[in-house]
């Protein structure tokens, strides 16, 4: 007999799911984690008393109740909306595309004279087979919002030029003939009271736990210790890049304590303008509605991707998305083992469909 039933490699929330899941139907799991600390990108750190989000802004948004059920067990959610703001220069606009954001650009107050505005700048681009980004965002929205709003932080985002990015990068833009500044569509959306890292702390209860422990520096020691392997690292490594690499875009973060109490009034703040070198400012107490005397500020750059950085953005591409295949393929004749996650699925995940992947995987597996 082998020691676990399951070992779980990474503590964000697929891998967390999976685990609380097998325990609770009586599977004996150890989980690993090459971290210091759990909860993956989630991960939060209580800094001067504020939540601070040290992979970026996590925001919880989802339609489906079964879901929003299912993460309320493990903490209480406020009512923060996503409604970003979008700095450009010294012009402020509101995000997403929306009747505030068409007022400010162009004096319009109803949404005809909006779509006017819209439709002439379309007419006047004649575009009909859009052959790069550029081209597809202008299709979409306009030469204005595009220049203003969209052309420097995608630019940014990707590393490349918009003329040399595929137009389907872009498949459509958020435009909203409303005054209504959330981001989000969804009916469920907040921030957890305290922070992310305590619901994987809840979902890791009772579970062994290794910090600073990199599968691939033990794996000869882990090779016979479960009966199986969920894995949520990257696929390609997992089989030793044997097909290649899979290309990823990363991030950078400078992490700031100011002495005031309100440094930009929001919690996000993104700078579309291509020569400011960061995408967002993410200004933490804002999440939670925070009054304390100081303030935790973020930027978060965008950077390229290599080995030794962590791997933020899948690049699914045509190329990409081939490679994956590949790996996808192999997989299946490893009867014992489960790949889940952004790294293992070689796909961007927001946070409610890790979930509905994690609990559909536990049907599936955990019998």
């Amino acid at each position: 007999m082998k020691k676990y039933d399951y070992l779980i490699v990474g503590t964000g929330l697929f891998g967390a799911i999976f685990a609380y899941e097998a325990n609770k139907r009586g599977k004996k799991c150890l989980v690993i984690e090459k971290r210091s600390h759990i909860a993956g990108n989630i991960y939060t750190e209580e800094i001067e008393g504020i939540q601070v989000h040290k992979y970026g802004a996590h925001i919880f948004h989802t339609s489906n109740k079964e879901v929003w059920d299912y993460i309320n067990q493990f903490s209480e959610f406020n009512r923060y909306t996503n409604s970003p703001i979008a700095r450009y220069k010294d012009e402020v606009y509101n995000m997403p595309f929306n009747m505030n954001t068409f007022n400010k650009l162009w004096e319009v107050f109803t949404p005809d004279e909006a779509k006017q505005k819209i439709n002439q700048e379309l007419e006047e681009a004649k575009i009909d087979e859009p052959k790069n980004l550029e081209e597809q965002a202008i299709k979409l929205v306009g030469k204005t919002i595009y220049e203003k709003l969209v052309k420097g932080y995608t630019e940014k985002q990707w590393g490349q030029k918009a003329t040399e990015l595929p137009s389907f990068i872009i498949k459509r833009l958020p435009v909203r003939f409303t005054y209504d500044n959330n981001y989000f569509n969804d009916k469920y959306q907040g921030i957890p009271v305290g922070g992310y890292t305590q619901i994987i702390e809840k979902m890791l209860s009772g579970i062994e736990v290794k910090l600073n422990y990199d599968y691939f520096e033990h794996k000869v020691e882990l090779e016979n210790i479960a009966q199986e392997t969920v894995f949520t690292g990257p696929i390609d490594k997992f089989y030793d890049y044997q097909f290649g690499e899979l290309e990823y875009r990363s991030l950078r973060f400078e992490t700031e304590i100011l002495e005031k109490e309100n440094y930009q009034g929001n919690a996000v703040v993104n700078y579309t303008e291509y020569e400011v070198p960061y995408t967002r400012i993410i200004e933490h107490k804002h999440f939670e509605y925070g009054n304390q005397p100081k303030t935790v500020i973020t930027k978060e750059y965008p950077d390229s991707w290599n080995k030794n950085k962590e791997a933020y953005y899948p690049i699914n591409n045509e190329k990409n998305n081939l490679l994956y295949e590949k790996y996808r393929e192999l997989s299946k004749k490893d009867s014992n083992i489960i790949f889940g996650g952004r790294l293992g699925q070689y796909k961007y995940f927001d946070m409610h469909i890790v979930i509905e992947e994690a609990l559909k995987c536990v049907q599936e597996k955990i019998r």
